[in-house]
């Protein structure tokens, strides 16, 4: 008789820890209680206006029936164009995800570590766990700044890589070139980030020509607005990127997603206008903020804002905007009991907060 096939799961995925995404809107609405078209969505840092026309237009004339090119010739070309790098520095993945799982094959083996900042973005964690490596996780200061000396007391033998957010997610802060050269000199792997790049007017990728040991990972989710199609790119070393194409699935990338991929960065300017919309809004969202009592709002360089509440309240605020159908996102972590962070929408979505926020607190 059978023992069940739980005897044959790896027993470190037996009861792994998962990442924790975000409902869709229709099981959100339900919660709520609205009809989904009430739905105000701020829990994923989506763009509220969504990608180029010319994604539809783009998708429904390609060919679906052929594998897409397992090098990614014609995407890597208009990305090297795009970011100024040669196509043998870019490669690309079913969103950033992706890459950092790929990362994770090629760096690490059960027992070895990775060094995460934390609060940060839960993937790299998520990612570890699924490996088997340990998290050595290493608190950010008292202002969410990368405590660089703490990661370098962290490092030992099994150490292998150490990944940075910037923008951080959830604090909006950004690391400083300093702060990324420091953790270089270490020799390990480092990999940043940035995922909200657009928003911020910073990057770190030319560091990439001066250290083999830096990879820089960038999205289409956010400002292109194709969160759905799952697109992302990855900037390093060509060696890295051979190795990378060595032990990818060939097909990940799928023909719609080039083509979602293509259209967009034949738009740029008109995307990068609605990202200045989404800027703009941020700034004036987070003034707005500030002016109730009872919110602590986080200076952001992204497309969100931590809020920090009197302690004990978070939740209960929290709560309440979603019986409204206001949706933001509250954390596991012990320092941001407290906390919680919202992405920014509309001028209008933006009010509804605004106005939630003063009832409730």
């Amino acid at each position: 008789m059978s023992q069940g096939v739980e005897r044959l799961v790896r027993p470190h995925l037996a009861e792994v820890e998962t990442f924790e995404p975000a409902d869709p809107p229709e099981v959100m609405a339900a919660r709520a209680g609205v009809p989904v078209e009430r739905i105000i969505r701020l829990n994923a840092n989506e763009n509220p206006y969504g990608p180029s026309p010319r994604v539809a237009e783009a998708i429904a004339n390609a060919s679906h029936k052929v594998y897409p090119d397992p090098l990614q010739r014609k995407v890597r070309a208009a990305l090297a164009e795009h970011t100024g790098f040669d196509q043998e520095h870019i490669i690309t993945g079913a969103g950033s995800d992706e890459i950092i799982d790929l990362l994770f094959r090629l760096f690490t083996d059960r027992g070895d570590a990775i060094i995460d900042c934390t609060p940060t973005f839960g993937m790299y964690g998520f990612t570890a766990r699924v490996a088997g490596a340990e998290t050595r996780a290493v608190p950010r200061d008292e202002l969410f700044d990368i405590d660089v000396p703490a990661v370098k007391a962290a490092i030992g033998p099994a150490v292998k890589m150490v990944f940075v957010t910037s923008p951080n997610n959830p604090t909006g802060n950004l690391a400083s070139e300093e702060q990324v050269r420091s953790l270089l000199e270490t020799g390990l792997m480092v990999v940043v980030d940035e995922a909200y790049h657009e928003f911020s007017g910073q990057t770190h990728a030319g560091l990439v020509r001066e250290y083999d040991n830096l990879a820089v990972l960038r999205t289409f989710s956010k400002w292109a607005g194709i969160a759905g199609l799952r697109v992302g790119y990855g900037i390093m070393s060509p060696s890295l990127v051979d190795h990378i194409i060595d032990i990818k699935p060939p097909y990940s990338v799928s023909t719609a997603a080039e083509a979602a991929m293509l259209a967009s960065l034949e738009d740029t300017d008109a995307l990068m206008a609605n990202v200045r919309l989404i800027v703009d809004e941020r700034e004036r969202m987070f003034s707005l903020l500030e002016g109730i009592d009872g919110v602590t709002p986080w200076p952001s360089r992204a497309n969100y804002i931590l809020c920090r509440f009197a302690p004990g309240r978070a939740l209960e605020v929290f709560d309440g905007m979603a019986e409204r159908g206001i949706f933001a996102r509250k954390f596991r972590p012990e320092r941001l009991r407290d906390f919680f962070r919202i992405s920014v929408g509309t001028p209008d979505q933006t009010d509804a907060v605004v106005q939630a926020l003063s009832d409730l607190v």
